[in-house]
This record gives C-alpha cells, sequence and structure tokens, in this order.
C-alpha cells in the first residue's frame, strides 16, 4: 500500500482515539494470526475430520498461503481509490465470511476453496492497517503507531493459537474457524466506530501501487521472506504430527507446544 504524505495526512488524533484505532485494527491482526496458525496445531483433527491423509491435510495450509500471496498485491491494487477506512471494514468482512464459510465446508475440496479465500485478505490487511495508524500519531511516533498494529499478529502466537487449538481438541476442529469468525465481525465493528475516515489519498491509483515492484530492493526483500518463512512454515505446518508421531508426547501438550513455538 503506498505510505501517506505528510503534507496531506489527516490531522493526529487525541491518544484516546488513536489507542482505540490502533487497538481496533491489531484485533484484525490477532484475528489473522489466529487462523493462519491455529490449523497446524489441529492438523491431524482437520484431516481426520475430513477423511484424508495429514500430507493432503498440509494442502489446506499452503491452499492459505496462495491466497496470501495472490491476494495482497491484487486486493492493494484494486483498493487503491477506495477510503482507506472502508478498505480495512470490507478486508476483514471477506475474512469474517471466508471463516464461516469453512465452518460449514462439507469436504476436502470445498475446504480448499474456503481455505484459499480466507487467505486473500491478509496481506492486503495488513498494508492498509499500517498505511491508516501512521497518520493518527504526530510525525515523530508514527512509526511507532504502525508498530503497534502488528502486535495483533504476535499475541495471536503466544495467545490465540493454543486457545484456539485446545478449543478444537476437546470441543470440535470447526470452532477453530467459528471462534476466528467471530473475532473478525468484533474487528469490522470496532474499525467502524474508532477508525476515523482518511480520504482517498491524492495521486492513487493501480499503476502507482505496482510501481514500487520496479526496485531491486523490494524484490531482495520479497525474496528474503520467501526463504525465511518458507523454511518457517516447512517446520511449523507439520508440527502436530511431528510432536505427537514421531516424538511421542501426548496430543493434550500442542497447546503448549503451539504457544512455545509461538514465543
Amino acid at each position: 500500500m503506498s505510505s501517506p504524505r505528510t503534507a496531506t495526512a489527516p490531522a493526529t488524533s487525541s491518544p484516546v482515539s488513536t489507542g482505540r484505532a490502533v487497538f481496533a485494527l491489531a484485533m484484525g491482526g490477532f484475528a489473522i494470526g489466529t487462523t493462519e496458525f491455529a490449523i497446524m496445531g489441529l492438523l491431524q483433527n482437520v484431516a481426520g475430520g475430513l477423511g484424508i491423509s495429514i500430507p493432503a491435510g498440509g494442502q489446506l495450509i499452503s491452499a492459505y498461503a496462495l491466497g496470501v500471496v495472490d491476494g495482497a498485491p491484487v486486493l492493494a491494487a484494486l483498493g487503491a481509490r477506495v477510503p482507506r477506512k472502508y478498505m480495512g471494514v470490507g478486508l476483514m468482512a471477506m475474512f469474517t465470511l471466508a471463516n464461516l464459510s469453512s465452518v460449514l465446508a462439507p469436504d476436502f475440496g470445498t475446504m480448499l476453496v474456503t481455505r484459499f479465500l480466507s487467505g486473500l485478505p491478509h496481506g492486503a490487511y495488513f498494508g492498509i492497517a499500517a498505511v491508516i495508524a501512521a497518520p493518527l500519531a504526530a510525525p515523530a511516533r508514527r512509526a511507532q503507531a504502525v508498530a503497534m498494529v502488528m502486535p495483533g499478529l504476535s499475541v495471536a502466537n503466544v495467545i490465540g493459537v493454543p486457545a484456539v487449538t485446545w478449543l478444537g481438541q476437546n470441543h470440535g476442529w470447526r470452532l477453530m474457524f467459528l471462534a476466528v469468525a467471530l473475532i473478525g465481525a468484533v474487528t469490522v465493528v470496532l474499525v467502524l466506530r474508532w477508525v476515523p475516515f482518511q480520504p482517498v489519498h491524492e495521486g492513487a491509483s493501480i499503476r502507482r501501487e505496482l510501481g514500487s515492484l520496479k526496485r531491486g530492493q523490494v524484490w531482495l526483500a520479497l525474496l528474503t521472506g520467501i526463504v525465511g518463512f518458507g523454511g518457517f512454515f516447512a517446520v511449523y505446518s507439520y508440527i502436530s504430527p511431528t510432536m505427537t508421531l514421531v516424538t511421542g508426547l501426548p496430543e493434550a501438550a500442542l497447546p503448549l507446544i503451539v504457544g512455545l513455538y509461538g514465543l
């Protein structure tokens, strides 16, 4: 997403209103982080429930990742002319509906589609959340405001994922998606209430959004992320069977294991 210019940025808000807006945006990150990682701790449960093998269940994780990769640049470009607040609301509403569809998915093929749809808003949401948060703070604190949006993802790894893993183990793995959808719905309400309206950035366009891909440093950053996260997810995706079938730990220990992995 394009970075806001100081000359056209709206006036900074009070500390209370800024804090509320940042919290609302961080809630979206919490929901996204929870649905992205919780399925890894419940992979065996999901595979058993759908009547598929564990390697086939891993494709559900890949489907979400493909949604992230495809959705981030496409939705960011298409939303260049949409007011930031409404773009954030729309992305989180899309995320919520996609997770609700996962609750109802009757078979493996349908679940693959719903997981792909759930991943589409992921990257674009974090981009628009950062762009919204920056001008809410004083110029000297804008980097801090952007950083405060991201802890939602970190908290999800330490608290949300273990909690939802426990919930799925004890009360059915589909409740994982329902819990995430509820968090997404709460985020929509909070963003509508607490995030101030920001006009469309002057000169915003699809061409401008894609123009950053002409820079070599952008591609180097992307390649770094590909290598780093590729290795990370290669391990994390199969942490459930690794810990239970290979290491021999009880399934009840998985909420603690994924929490430690999140740390």
